[in-house]
């Protein structure tokens, strides 16, 4: 079996031109869309969300080795939310210096103080991969984070299975098309919100999603929304605007905004330091985590996402603290850490910041940010450490080995680009949903996958950012 589409498809210009129309409607029929930048909040104007021509051919063991690993990483996100010592030891050097990440951590103490109003835990992560190939010309899967917060496209890459195989099926590769698994991650998803909601124990109560005051990809979280109200689950959006102006707490510590008792929290905002644009956004996000609603993600599991948790998580023996009867569990988890280094100071920070400066190349230099568009790499990495390396400011950053991915060859269908032939490489993300209630695991599976790719010559970036776009694998 070839392992990718065929040369004569991917160099017939004609073809191409023709497949590139295809796509393009498919993907505007699938809702494959998003609004323009020019009228963020207005759907008017929309237009394709960027994806590539072909799938792009991914091994099956690797992947499928990502799915199945997706429960296990859903506990231990769980369970190091539920370890508030182990938060406190592993984040303590990073409090000290990151402001953001020290302003998550007072609101946690504070709900640790007061008593956590609500049993019931709504998780929704996703686990981002590429596949790194060794000296040895081995590939093998390494893990680049896991993201705890607003873990986007999974409404979108419910769509593009059957976009990318219509594309093959009009390109005459009838057989190949039969090679993209199929995908549905909006409704496992929207299953795990939706189970949250139902233990919660109120029908007029609503899924409040938290969202961006522009809403640009407002329709791949619409799919979720599609989902949760054929369920009958009934929705609403806003934004930390309406919480501050209209957000309040009844004797129960029931959450209502704009007169609507608030179920679940969907933080779909929040993530960043420039989303809290006043004091008042902060204390709107206490208010939140202090209320009977189910918070998805709750402020400790929030901090479980950072990039320090992911690295001191790789130190030798802390992973088996987490699964102490499964180290067969923490071995297959081990098995996808790339190489992560500590900078705090002392020694071992010492070491990381001359071992990066030798070699800046090898690595990446990820500060406490989620949203893509944050890491530093190469020569960048020894201007920003050169500038830090005695200070304590470099706590505020991890260390990590820049995997090395093997590129393939597509095209990247992107609003107003030059259509041409790229090098590109691509990671694999897969979808986790739990919920639990007390002690209980009430559900805990992986809900699908996502791939995104980017031309070799971006270091970093998302496809909300403009850099990666949608993709399929095409598994061989």
């Amino acid at each position: 079996m070839a392992q990718g589409i065929p040369d004569d498809v991917m160099m017939n210009a004609a073809l191409i031109k023709d497949l590139v129309d295809v796509a393009k409607d498919a993907a505007l029929q699938q809702g494959v869309l998003m609004r323009i930048q020019e009228t963020p909040n207005s759907s008017e104007m929309v237009t394709y969300t960027s994806f590539t021509l072909f799938p792009t051919p991914v091994p099956k063991a690797p992947f499928l080795q990502a799915l199945a690993l997706q429960t296990h990483y859903n506990t231990l996100v769980d369970k190091i939310s539920q370890d508030p010592d182990f938060l406190q030891d592993a984040l303590a050097s990073t409090i000290a210096v990151d402001d953001f990440t020290a302003r998550l951590f007072r609101i946690h103490q504070q709900i640790l103080k007061e008593g956590r109003s609500q049993s019931i835990v709504l998780g929704l992560n996703r686990s981002d991969y590429m596949l790194d190939q060794g000296e040895d010309g081995k590939l093998s899967l390494k893990q680049i984070e896991i993201n705890t917060f607003a873990a986007s496209f999974g409404g979108h890459s419910s769509r593009t299975t059957d976009l990318h195989r219509t594309i093959l099926k009009v390109a005459g590769l009838l057989e190949d098309s039969q090679r993209i698994p199929d995908n549905n991650p909006a409704a496992g998803l929207a299953g795990a919100v939706a189970k949250a909601w139902e233990l919660y124990g109120s029908e007029r109560a609503v899924v409040m999603f938290l969202v961006e005051d522009n809403q640009r990809n407002v329709f791949d979280q619409r799919f979720i929304e599609y989902e949760l109200w054929k369920r009958n689950v009934p929705t609403t959006r806003k934004r930390f605007e309406d919480v501050c102006k209209s957000g309040s707490l009844d004797q129960d510590k029931r959450l209502f905004v704009d007169g609507l008792e608030v179920a679940v929290v969907y933080f779909r905002n929040g993530y960043m330091p420039q989303n809290y644009v006043s004091e008042q956004y902060w204390d709107a996000r206490l208010l939140m985590e202090r209320s009977m609603a189910v918070k998805c993600p709750d402020i400790s599991t929030h901090l479980a996402g950072t990039k320090k948790v992911q690295q001191v998580l790789a130190k030798p023996g802390v992973l088996e603290k987490f699964f102490p009867d499964q180290p067969q569990v923490a071995e297959q988890i081990r098995a996808t850490f790339a190489g992560l280094y500590t900078l705090d100071m002392g020694p071992d920070g010492d070491k990381t910041v001359a071992m990066a400066l030798a070699a800046p190349d090898r690595f990446v230099l990820k500060p406490q940010r989620e949203g893509g568009g944050n890491n530093i790499y190469g020569s960048e990495i020894c201007e920003v450490l050169e500038g830090m390396k005695e200070g304590t400011e470099r706590m505020a950053y991890i260390l990590m080995d820049k995997i090395l991915p093997t590129p393939s060859k597509n095209y990247l269908l992107i609003r107003d680009a030059p259509l041409q032939i790229s090098n590109c490489l691509s990671e694999l993300g897969a979808f986790g949903a739990y919920v639990r209630r007390g002690k209980d695991t009430v559900m805990n599976e992986c809900v699908g996958h996502l791939l995104r790719t980017k031309g070799s010559e971006h270091s970093d970036g998302g496809v909300a950012a403009g850099v990666a776009v949608l993709d399929n694998p095409l598994l061989f």
